[in-house]
């Protein structure tokens, strides 16, 4: 389950980067209860430092439940961990032969406003093409697209990239979806370029999640109040989750509160990073004197 997952990650942290991966990979291949993680892994745990090993490991742990999530789609799947500046998860149709390149995104419920870099829509159509793959798949939050309008959605109709949600996913592996020699999935992931036929330039950066979404649920003939029931349940979860962060940062806030005056004044020399910074110069001019 999530709870456990987050728990992994924190006791498993302290042991490094490679053998906490390890440990947490194995947990999500292995767990019987995925939708459970998939309904949560779109938020980034508050208690999780910026930059910290805990988030890296979260952040990975997002790709290695989009793996599983396709190959509960009846797709093979790996997690790409050779570069950095590449997409997250490779994907083969073992049934109809296309690949896809997939980016597994997760958010802070404190993150402020978001710009389009964020979903790195451009980039995703970059490494689909250096991979030599058919598609491209971002997977974000639902509720964290832009509602209205937005350059990323240009991008995706431009560069053909099908921006799901982790919702979306989560409705077709609850369905139990899955490939076969009648079906295929590669109009999910091609929906962009159908999508760009039938609109207006003046149109091209307007929100369409919702087409997206209707698309789905014609396709595979589903009731087509079944998402909205998922989307409002996935409403209840994050309004629980947001108790849960903003929690968080009330027991912080508590904290710093009860702080004496050396330990508050300690707190923000290190919060400012003020050492390091001097640390910086000092060893800038250093060079300077041996040039």
């Amino acid at each position: 389950m999530y709870t456990q997952l987050v728990e992994l990650i924190k006791e498993a942290a302290p042991s490094g980067f490679p053998s906490a991966t390890e440990l947490m990979l194995k947990y999500i291949y292995s767990t019987d209860n995925l939708l459970d993680i998939i309904k949560q892994i779109g938020i980034i745990p508050e208690c999780f430092t910026h930059d910290s090993t805990e988030e890296k490991l979260f952040s990975k742990a997002s790709d290695a439940v989009l793996s599983r999530a396709f190959r509960e789609l009846g797709l093979k799947s790996t997690i790409i961990t050779k570069r950095a500046d590449s997409a997250d998860v490779l994907v083969e149709s073992p049934m109809h032969g296309y690949t896809l390149v997939a980016d597994a995104k997760a958010f802070r419920l404190s993150r402020t406003a978001k710009n389009p870099k964020d979903f790195k829509v451009t980039a995703l159509s970059g490494w689909r093409n250096e991979a030599d793959a058919d598609y491209a798949v971002l997977c974000s939050p639902f509720f964290q697209y832009p509602q209205e309008r937005s350059q990323i959605y240009k991008q995706a109709i431009d560069d053909n990239v099908a921006l799901a949600s982790w919702e979306h996913i989560m409705y077709l592996v609850e369905h139990n979806v899955k490939e076969s020699e009648t079906i295929s999935l590669a109009p999910v992931w091609n929906f962009c370029d159908e999508y760009s036929r039938r609109i207006v330039v003046s149109e091209s950066k307007r929100c369409f999640i919702s087409e997206y979404s209707r698309f789905i649920i014609e396709l595979f003939a589903f009731a087509q109040n079944d998402f909205s029931d998922l989307l409002n349940s996935q409403i209840e979860i994050i309004m629980q989750r947001g108790s849960v962060e903003r929690g968080y940062w009330e027991n912080k806030k508590a904290e710093i509160h009860a702080y004496s005056r050396e330990m508050a004044t300690e707190e923000l020399v290190k919060s400012m990073k003020i050492d390091e910074k001097i640390s910086q110069i000092e060893a800038y001019v250093r060079g300077l004197r041996n040039a």
